[in-house]
């Protein structure tokens, strides 16, 4: 296997909540209402629509067209696996990762190279005073029981949607006796207000248990899958060791070709009239302290993260 080259799992398309726009000659991204499954190929409107995405919105019938559920199962049954989430923060000019950390230990690029130091959390830390360090979530599951391994990507830089995504995926990890890949979900849209978002509702994305399904139905249909798998030599086990070996073959799991459209995405950067710019200094501020406006800025934005 190639070193420093992370194998992540396949990916046959996208699910997005919102989607970039041109706005006076910028593009800039835009918050929705409802998922959107795309394929991974783009043209000068925006993604290509799966063929999935319009069946699942035909089979919606009370959501107004809408997609806000979509039918998935996990591929791992570790949640770690499923769900990879980290502070990052990007030089936007070279699109390289500077630093991606945990909250405890991080790696980061310096002229020695790529070290590992403590991480503080973008609130404590120098290099994060810009606010464009976030976290960065990138959910894959399996749409609508497709038997493969290929699976949609469900990227995000939300609180909600990554803390509500991985309490979910490890409590059903461990109510359903580690067969997590086995259990009937869906993603799920919902939408909330705060005082800090002005009262206007933000949309996050969660993981529950198929409509129409009680919890122990979900666990007993776990459970007939799992012993199907078994007798049909599927192994289970063997394929999150080596998606683990996979993740862990690289210092940073970013592929050159992912970061642009990350940057213009999820890292857009504010500009004197409350808008965002896709242009910024190749270096993050370190020596200069930020005023109180970009602190507001910057606090505004991670709470209307998705």
């Amino acid at each position: 296997m190639i070193k420093g080259l992370a194998i992540t799992p396949p990916v046959l398309g996208r699910i997005s909540i919102g989607k970039v726009v041109e706005k006076n000659g910028k593009r800039l991204p835009e918050k929705d209402d409802q998922f959107t499954l795309t394929t991974q190929v783009q043209n000068r409107d925006g993604w290509l629509l799966h063929p999935l995405d319009e069946q699942l919105r035909q089979e919606q019938t009370t959501s107004n067209g809408k997609l806000r559920t979509i039918p998935v199962r996990m591929l791992f049954n570790s949640p770690e696996l499923n769900l990879r989430a980290e502070y990052s923060l990007f030089d936007r000019q070279t699109g390289r990762p500077l630093c991606v950390g945990n909250g405890e230990t991080c790696r980061r690029y310096t002229p020695q190279g790529i070290q590992h130091l403590p991480c503080p959390s973008p609130e404590a830390c120098d290099l994060a005073r810009t606010g464009q360090c976030k976290p960065y979530g990138r959910l894959h599951v399996i749409v609508n029981d497709e038997e493969d391994i290929g699976t949609f990507i469900f990227r995000t830089t939300g609180f909600n949607s990554i803390r509500t995504l991985a309490a979910r995926l490890s409590y059903y990890q461990a109510i359903s006796g580690d067969l997590l890949a086995c259990l009937p979900l869906q993603l799920k849209l919902r939408g909330k207000s705060t005082t800090q978002s002005h009262r206007s509702a933000i949309y996050y994305v969660d993981l529950t248990v198929r409509d129409g399904l009680t919890l122990e139905e979900a666990i007993s249909e776990a459970r007939l899958t799992a012993q199907h798998r078994e007798e049909m030599g599927f192994k289970q086990t063997a394929l999150d060791e080596a998606a683990r070996h996979g993740f862990a073959n690289a210092a940073f799991e970013f592929s050159e070709e992912e970061i642009p459209e990350l940057l213009e995405e999820f890292y857009p950067v504010a500009t004197d009239d409350g808008g965002t710019a896709n242009e910024v200094a190749s270096q993050p501020l370190v020596n200069n302290k930020p005023s109180l406006k970009d602190k507001l800025d910057c606090k505004a934005r991670r709470v209307e993260s998705v």
